[in-house]
């Protein structure tokens, strides 16, 4: 995703600063986030409030934001972010964009970094979205997980069974999983598992478990865990010896072998773009 685009989509919600300095109350955001515990630690989010400081709105002064950071509790979160009334809700990824959906219709809710929005119901159509909730799709078009198999078969051409590194609380992961494992797999004619992981520690059990399943290669489906785990997954496929394929061009940054993820969202899809460590 651009995150400018993600930035300015959020400020537009917001009326324009001049025209509250004849108000004393700032305006109020609501963060529901779902991995950082703190802000600072997130890229993304400082872009996001550089963004709006372009736009005029500076975070104690003209702009209050409520910040919730607690994966397993994005429901009651969602609920307390909703009684403070915010002007708009702020969403970073399918599981806040659903905990939000769920907890109201009326307040304005903008995600970001949801893969298909229109597969998980948070709205009908990507040109038409209706309701209280839009944002940014992180879509590709045709069959993007097949792509993604394609390429690691390139790389490891023996390869016969893959493991797919998933979040079971990622509504988009379980979403995708079946189409992995029935058409994917058949096709290209390899054995698809799955090593799944909620938490960093999780990560090393992860690939230990892949290791000792004897996997060729090993495919990162993408989530905020290893967004900001990028480091850690990379040096986990190094210790282990395990061609990784990743979503995040972060994970190339870092040392990781290939990527392959959406770069630049539209209003229908985005166009994928490759990364290959040399």
């Amino acid at each position: 995703m651009k995150r400018r685009e993600f930035i300015v989509s959020t400020a537009a919600l917001l009326v324009a600063p001049r025209h509250l300095h004849a108000q004393t109350k700032p305006r109020r955001i609501g963060f529901l986030g779902v991995w950082a515990d703190e802000p600072a630690r997130d890229p993304i989010h400082a872009a996001w409030l550089s963004g709006l400081r372009d736009k005029g709105w500076i975070e104690g002064k003209n702009l209050l934001v409520e910040y919730r950071y607690v994966p397993d509790r994005l429901p009651a979160l969602a609920a307390e972010l909703v009684a403070l009334i915010p002007d708009v809700l702020v969403a970073p990824g399918p599981q806040a964009a659903q905990a939000l959906k769920s907890a109201t219709s009326t307040i304005p809710i903008v995600f970001v970094a949801v893969a298909d929005p229109v597969g998980l119901g948070l709205v009908p159509s990507l040109s038409r979205p209706s309701g209280n909730i839009t944002g940014l799709a992180t879509m590709v078009p045709d069959d993007f997980g097949a792509k993604r198999l394609e390429i690691v078969r390139e790389l490891v051409p023996r390869a016969t069974k893959i493991a797919l590194l998933v979040n079971p609380n990622n509504p988009i992961h379980r979403l995708y999983l079946g189409e992995f494992l029935s058409r994917t797999a058949e096709r290209l004619g390899v054995a698809l598992l799955t090593v799944e992981a909620m938490t960093a520690e999780e990560l090393d059990i992860s690939f230990a478990s892949a290791a000792a399943l004897h996997v060729d290669a090993v495919m990162d489906l993408g989530d905020p865990l290893t967004f900001f785990q990028a480091p850690r997954i990379v040096a986990l496929a190094a210790k282990y010896h395990l061609p990784t394929s990743y979503l995040f061009r972060r994970c190339a940054d870092v040392g990781g072998l290939v990527v392959y993820g959406p770069i630049s969202p539209i209003c229908t899809a985005v166009q994928p773009a490759m990364s290959i460590k040399s």
